[in-house]
């Protein structure tokens, strides 16, 4: 679920069986907790619902958390556990919105985060509301052809300033994770620096293309036909990422969320 606007308690989720949710449907939850109805068809399986909630937001927020669960993917193959609600967190979230955590952040420990500000690297950060997009795989032979669901990011004019000045000097940019990566391509100026903004991209990143602001990439290891997977292909070379994911196989890295991460330089 991704919720799209809190004061209208708007939420994208999917839905299963698809066929049987059409607009107009009310769907309810728990004991009747919770009432919605589908406003919108977004993709095969997707739909735009509206709670039906007459509390206020810290009620409506406690019913939630009361009916739901951490999202954990599927293929983690367990139960949620207690420990999930830190775990699938990063710890730069601020906003509620996204569908997902963003796996390359998960890696960072409040530890971690002393010992590079005690080295004098600086963080910049900006608004992700994860879609389910990067996580499909391309099944079109021509990738030009494929679409990819919108994200929403927001960049502040501070984020930039701290972006700018780094290549200005000739410092590293770190993108940590392949949508922070798809957020800065989507925001780059005429002069290859980062511009403020915020807004919604559905920018694909295959081989070839050239990055403008990242000259370093933090990625787990993905699916092999996974958008995420051709980002990281197109960061460097593809005959270059399958030396590396024989590798990772062969030493039995962890793959996907909760897995590992590798640093491209």
């Amino acid at each position: 679920l991704r919720e799209l606007n809190h004061e209208l308690r708007l939420w994208d989720v999917l839905v299963d069986p698809a066929r049987k949710i059409r607009v107009g449907n009310k769907l309810y939850f728990g004991d009747d907790d919770l009432v919605a109805e589908v406003v919108d068809n977004t993709t095969s399986r997707g739909r735009t619902i509206r709670f039906l909630f007459d509390g206020d937001d810290e009620a409506f927020d406690r019913v939630i958390k009361k009916l739901g669960e951490t999202p954990i993917p599927k293929y983690i193959n367990r139960t949620v556990k207690e420990e999930d609600e830190s775990w699938y967190q990063s710890l730069f979230a601020k906003n509620v919105g996204a569908v997902a955590a963003p796996a390359a952040q998960l890696h960072f420990t409040r530890e971690l985060l002393m010992r590079m500000d005690i080295k004098g690297i600086k963080f910049a950060e900006l608004t992700l509301h994860l879609g389910l997009g990067a996580f499909r795989e391309v099944e079109v032979e021509d990738l030009t052809k494929h679409k990819m669901d919108s994200e929403y990011y927001r960049i502040t004019p501070e984020t930039c300033d701290t972006v700018n000045q780094a290549i200005s000097t000739k410092n590293r940019v770190v993108a940590v994770g392949g949508s922070v990566m798809r957020a800065l391509e989507s925001s780059v100026s005429s002069s290859a620096t980062l511009n403020p903004g915020e807004g919604w991209t559905d920018k694909f990143l295959f081989p070839p293309h050239n990055f403008n602001i990242a000259n370093a990439f933090i990625t787990n290891l993905h699916q092999p036909e996974s958008p995420l997977y051709m980002m990281a292909c197109a960061y460097t070379d593809t005959d270059f990422m399958d030396e590396v994911y024989k590798e990772a196989i062969k030493e039995k890295y962890r793959f996907l969320c909760y897995g590992d991460a590798m640093l491209i330089i």
